[in-house]
């Protein structure tokens, strides 16, 4: 507990990053990784993974913590592989492309469980040798928790807007997610109907390969779009904790 205050106290005098938190050298093994995807060509460039990849990575989650924990003390910030950092290694065991490794990696800022990746929201931070995103949201909600997001939005569609607006003002994040081809309720005004209409949903900046991308400020970047995005995250999380406490205890049924 103490560590966590004290870290959450920290998130508003972040030390200012000498060196970048993404490297060309981190691309060019994403690349190569790419082209050589087998156990024998990683093996013989572990250094490289652990030195370019694992290493920066672990400095970037360790950088950002305290800013996370001012969000949600509850958000996992170890910096570990499987938790807070992408595992590199793939499960091929219901995939068809059976490719052993991950040519991308990842952060991501989630409250511990197993069911994050299916129903409840994240903040990340992902690379390809093709460009960069970082934002916050669902994976893949569940039809029942986007039903539970959409009853909100009936209830307070005013306060809801308020959120949406300050997430998505300066242009600097934007609404993503799949959405019904069917129109649900043709009754809401079209600026509604955008978040109304989604199958699941995160706000997003998405970046193609750049100078930014090597540059310390990126942490600055980051931070601006977690920020930005706080006020739908815990929109979401109301949601999500509804659901939880709605469901019927087994045997009940």
């Amino acid at each position: 507990m103490r560590n966590a205050n004290r870290q959450r106290r920290s998130a508003s005098r972040l030390s200012v990053r000498k060196s970048p938190a993404v490297s060309r050298s981190l691309l060019a093994f994403l690349e190569d990784l790419a082209s050589n995807n087998d156990r024998t060509w990683f093996e013989k460039n572990r250094g490289r993974y652990e030195e370019y990849v694992l290493r920066p990575l672990k400095a970037l989650v360790k950088e950002l913590a305290g800013f996370m924990l001012s969000i949600d003390p509850d958000l996992d910030v170890r910096p570990r592989v499987g938790g807070t950092i992408s595992r590199i290694v793939r499960d091929t065991r219901f995939s068809r492309d059976k490719s052993p490794y991950r040519s991308t990696v990842w952060i991501v800022f989630k409250r511990p469980g197993n069911d994050w990746g299916a129903d409840a929201p994240a903040f990340f931070f992902e690379v390809t040798s093709k460009g960069y995103r970082c934002g916050m949201g669902f994976y893949s909600a569940s039809p029942e928790t986007m039903r539970r997001f959409r009853e909100a939005i009936d209830r307070s569609p005013r306060e809801f807007l308020k959120i949406a607006r300050a997430c998505l003002k300066q242009n600097w994040l934007t609404l993503e997610g799949e959405t019904y081809k069917r129109v649900l309720d043709a009754s809401k005004p079209a600026e509604i109907q955008d978040w109304y209409q989604r199958k699941s949903l995160y706000l997003v900046r998405n970046r193609p390969i750049e100078k930014r991308l090597f540059d310390p400020r990126l942490v600055a970047d980051l931070i601006r779009a977690f920020r930005l995005a706080t006020p739908l995250y815990r929109f979401l999380w109301e949601v999500k904790t509804t659901v939880c406490s709605q469901r019927i205890p087994p045997g009940r049924g």
